[in-house]
């Protein structure tokens, strides 16, 4: 991959996940709550998006952006180990949005 060409005065971090565990902390520093309250928070939110997704159900969050789901039609596919054709069947992939707002954000 190659490095990409850094943007007259604005600094890129290096490439850092932010994970479930940053995002506890994060929520425990801003709202002044204890962790374990800030873990509840954090792990019913991602469960309701969970649930609405599991029921077939769009997200949206204004300002951010919305999950939603793409249609994969059945296909022919090979096993890469054997060869063999393999019937895939259709499926439903949940994908991410980003909202206009963040998008602009994300862009400035």
């Amino acid at each position: 991959m190659e490095a990409q060409e850094p943007i007259e005065g604005v600094s890129l971090p290096k490439k850092k996940t932010l994970t479930k565990a940053d995002l506890i902390e994060e929520v425990a520093r801003a709202a002044e709550l204890a962790r374990k309250d800030s873990q509840v928070i954090v792990e019913t939110v991602l469960e309701s998006l969970v649930s609405a997704l599991k029921r077939g159900e769009g997200i949206e969050l204004r300002g951010f952006g919305s999950f939603r789901f793409r249609e994969r039609g059945p296909r022919r596919g090979r096993n890469p180990k054997t060869g063999e054709v393999v019937d895939v069947p259709p499926k439903r992939m949940p994908y991410f949005k980003p909202g206009k707002e963040l998008k602009e954000l994300l862009n400035q």
